[in-house]
């Protein structure tokens, strides 16, 4: 942010140059310039625009808006236009007002798509939410990514220490969803009433939001790009209608509709319950993008066949968690397996492999299905989720287990369970901080980690156990070292999550479950 004060002429340049940026990037009609100026000058508080024109090349070089919005910042403290902390509310509103309206947006996407494809299409509508800055590239590209090679079992798993979106846990998670609306405006982060909004202390703004309608399964949705982008052009498809997340044979019919649309997508739906779910379950959503997961490049372990739908090949993943690989060139066949085995789950229990149904009203079991097309073939990928508790494992059975907590304890949603791993932005400092330990750099000292109020508490037995396999010789094998432990944690959350694990009596419990739904081993 600038720390010198922005005089008048500076002020006045940066209108030119945020008209420039519209013109090149947001779609500014030339007959709609006069008029934005003025609002522009109305906002930054000024009486006469630039008299010298300027030559502003440099502004249609511009990949990001960044330097506008790092001067808006700066003008919106220095002249009292928004309190100091909230600088992004103003910035926000301004780049909204330079946007394009949002029934033109709209308008112009279903253009592209009548004239080009729908992949020039989501381009407009992608392009234009970076370039607006409502998807954030530079804070995204911030992210730290890795990619953990399996050689054990043959897979490989994403992922991404996150620095853009808070940590939620569980508690917080299930009690937004029984969470009375309350006259509360928007009444959640995905209502379609955060088109325009102006944001508070405790809701970001949404000025620049810019979405485009759909139909599903015969309801109005619409669908936006996330601001957060943990993978590739990543979607969110939302429900007109402010009402939890559910899991029924309906929602198969929303997926497919979806890749009906999107055939360029994949698309995948949370399982409807905390622990399983993802950090919003009261407002019905998917999630899906230009991007294929870790589990989608997973082969068949197991082949099944489908009593009264020959022309669906169906199978058991190899993968770690739980998981029903139906594909077919049939979208009702497919449609009517997939419905078959969100029913006999729904009610499926195995004592003895603690999965249980329900308990007393509540229910425990839930599906998260993910959807996509590969040219005129549907793939339909089911994972099996259970969210029972227990005294030895309070945060969830079937969640990553209390020693992974340090690494990851909020819900394993649909991109976790895909095997990408959103992990909590405190892991940069942290990590960092262990390898100085294990390669001499910081003192090692079990005391003073034993500490509520230390940085490393969380971490303190995942740092004795590495201290007990000895001193590394340098940095570089000490970030390693800590890096590998990471990788072996994420891969051990996705086996906590499995409902049947990878060994006798979970294949064979599998099977059993199975064959409620008409699915048997094929012969």
């Amino acid at each position: 942010m600038h720390t010198d004060k922005i005089d008048t002429s500076e002020k006045q340049l940066l209108v030119e140059e945020l008209l420039e940026y519209s013109e090149k990037f947001l779609y500014l009609d030339s007959r709609d310039k006069i008029y934005l100026r003025n609002r522009l000058l109305s906002e930054l508080k000024l009486s006469a625009p630039l008299k010298d024109k300027k030559n502003l090349d440099y502004v249609g070089k511009m990949s990001v808006p960044d330097a506008l919005i790092e001067k808006l910042s700066s003008i919106a403290v220095q002249d009292n236009l928004a309190a100091e902390g909230t600088e992004e509310l103003f910035t926000t509103r301004i780049m909204g007002e330079l946007s394009p309206l949002p029934s033109v947006v709209a308008d112009t996407f279903y253009a592209v798509k009548e004239k080009e494809g729908i992949e020039k299409a989501c381009s407009y509508l992608f392009n234009l939410s970076i370039m607006n800055n409502y998807v954030q590239k530079t804070a995204i590209s911030r992210n730290l990514m890795w990619k953990f090679d399996d050689k054990e079992k043959n897979r490989y798993i994403e992922i991404t220490i996150n620095l853009s979106k808070p940590e939620k846990d569980n508690k917080q998670i299930a009690k937004l969803v029984s969470a009375p609306v309350s006259g509360k405006y928007p009444a959640c982060m995905l209502c379609k009433e955060n088109v325009g909004f102006e944001g508070s202390a405790s809701h970001p703004a949404r000025g620049n939001l810019r979405t485009v309608p759909l139909t599903l399964g015969g309801e109005s949705w619409f669908v936006q790009y996330s601001p957060y982008g943990y993978f590739n052009e990543h979607m969110i498809a939302v429900s007109d209608t402010h009402a939890p997340m559910k899991i029924d044979g309906g929602t198969i019919d929303k997926l497919l509709d979806f890749v009906d649309f999107f055939p360029n997508y994949m698309v995948g739906s949370n399982a409807a319950l905390p622990i399983v779910g993802g950090s919003i379950l009261n407002h019905e959503h998917f999630q899906g993008g230009g991007h294929l997961m870790p589990m989608h490049g997973a082969g068949i372990a197991v082949r099944l066949e489908c009593d009264g739908h020959k022309s669906v090949v169906a199978g058991i993943v190899d993968w770690y968690n739980s998981v029903i690989r139906l594909e077919s060139d049939e979208r009702s066949q497919i449609a009517a397996v997939g419905k078959k085995l969100v029913s006999a789950w729904d009610k499926y229990s195995d004592s003895e492999l603690s999965i249980i149904a329900e308990t007393d009203g509540t229910k425990h079991n839930s599906i998260t299905p993910i959807v996509r097309k590969e040219g005129g073939k549907y793939i339909l990928d089911m994972i099996l989720r259970n969210n029972m508790t227990s005294e030895e494992y309070p945060d969830g059975i079937f969640h990553a287990h209390p020693e992974y907590h340090n690494i990851k304890k909020e819900g394993i949603g649909l991109i976790e369970a895909m095997g990408m791993f959103i992990l909590p932005g405190r892991l940069k400092t942290q990590l960092a901080e262990i390898a100085d330990i294990l390669c001499g750099k910081k003192p090692y000292d079990f005391g003073a980690l034993s500490d509520k109020e230390n940085n490393l508490f969380v971490h303190r037995f995942m740092i004795k156990q590495l201290m007990g396999e000895g001193l590394s010789p340098d940095l570089g094998d000490a970030e390693r070292r800590v890096r590998d432990k990471v990788n072996q944690t994420c891969r051990n959350i996705l086996i906590n999550t499995a409902v049947f694990k990878e060994d006798e009596s979970g294949r064979a419990g599998f099977l059993k479950f199975l064959a409620t739904a008409g699915l048997k081993i094929k012969k």
